[in-house]
């Protein structure tokens, strides 16, 4: 049973400083104000659970030190990560420390760790329903960008496979620093205005994101011809570039801000009580929020902490989250989401063109429609 007499330290593992700040910043203040609101309606069976936070920097090498100080003082649970690079620094440490990581970013897929619950989009309910709907909507002509790290290389080999299979083709790839310098964007600009694609499909990241979009604004591309599609690129991205130059560009994610559920309504006023009234809400801030209520259940239903104990009732724990319902799929520890389409709109809000009409079970390795058919909204009979 769950010892009541002493506090829970939890971990807490995302950037304040670094190129990716702009949205990891979200994802801490959603798991603090998670915490908050189980403590305030008695905690864990009466136990308060206590955020220890760090900041690693948007550093892969600062994220491992600072997982492996959590775990050497006793610290078993941990919310954190943004960049992949950083999920596979800390889940070494993790995995040497039998602790549990709860990964709340969308992410390439293809890993299962029994020390992991990823509780971000795998490519089957985000990269399917966005090549899907871009090709319908604007054409088949596709030029990629991404950041120079992992999630980039292989999202954009996902992504590829998608397009091609759809008829699409991909007329150059291209990469760019995580804190790359103005001729670094300038380059992608001009390479663009050169091939005349008919999507721009972007995987950069943080801060990057923001003067890619600016540029892409100031070269005057017709965004309601040729806009960027992007599984990254959310409500806080779109704060920091500001809505002139967000406007018209699209992202496919479970989560946006505009959802109108009373389960949404009542966390975004929350959220922005707590941190401000014009705070940025995204899908990975939304899903560290509800990740972190999963937990508590699993450990109130289990009676414990203990990474084997949670893992089996977190499969048996179903919850109303902000985007709709929410659960841990026991085979692979990935949470069914809700698949959606939004495009910004000139207020900088992500008005929803496509959604999925139930929860869509997670595929991390993309194996489950059968042979000879293909990826595709229709396909997967959302």
């Amino acid at each position: 049973m769950l010892d009541t007499s002493d506090p829970l330290e939890v971990g807490v593992l995302f950037s304040q400083t670094g190129a990716t700040a702009v949205v990891e910043k979200t994802q801490r203040q959603a798991v603090l104000l998670a915490i908050e609101e189980i403590n305030q309606s008695g905690g864990l069976n009466g136990r308060e659970i206590v955020p220890i936070c760090a900041d690693p920097r948007s550093d892969p090498r600062q994220f491992r030190h600072e997982a492996k100080e959590m775990v050497q003082a006793g610290i078993k649970i941990i919310f954190g990560c943004y960049m992949s690079s950083t999920r596979r620094a800390v889940l070494q440490v993790i995995e040497q420390s039998d602790a549990l990581l709860f990964y709340p970013t969308l992410y390439e897929g293809f890993e299962f760790s029994p020390n992991c619950v990823y509780s971000g989009a795998a490519p089957n309910q985000n990269s399917i329903v966005l090549a899907d709907y871009l090709l319908e909507s604007y054409g088949d002509r596709f030029y990629f960008v991404g950041s120079n790290y992992v999630f980039p290389y292989e999202s954009n080999r996902i992504m590829r496979d998608l397009i091609q299979n759809l008829g699409g083709r991909v007329l150059d790839e291209r990469y760019i620093p995580l804190v790359p310098k103005a001729d670094d964007i300038d380059r992608i600009i001009a390479e663009i205005a050169t091939c005349a694609p008919a999507v721009v499909f972007s995987t950069v990241v943080g801060d990057a994101a923001r003067a890619l979009y600016q540029a892409y604004d100031m070269a005057g591309f017709d965004r309601a011809l040729m806009p960027i599609g992007s599984l990254t690129t959310g409500e806080a991205e779109i704060a920091a570039m500001g809505a002139e130059a967000g406007e018209g560009h699209i992202t496919s994610a479970p989560y946006f801000c505009s959802i109108t559920s009373p389960e949404n309504r009542r966390f975004v006023a929350a959220y922005r009580s707590r941190f401000g009234q014009e705070a940025p809400i995204s899908a990975c801030a939304e899903a560290a929020y509800f990740q972190v209520h999963l937990f508590a259940e699993a450990a109130r239903l289990s009676g414990s902490t203990a990474r084997a104990e949670l893992l089996e009732a977190l499969a048996k724990v179903e919850l109303a989250a902000p985007q709709g319902s929410v659960k841990v799929d026991s085979r692979n520890h990935h949470t069914f989401l809700t698949p959606r389409v939004a495009r910004v709109d000139a207020a900088g809000v992500f008005e929803i063109v496509y959604e999925s009409k139930r929860p869509l079970r997670p595929d991390p390795y993309m194996v489950e429609p059968s042979e000879g058919t293909s990826w595709s909204i229709s396909a997967l009979a959302l």
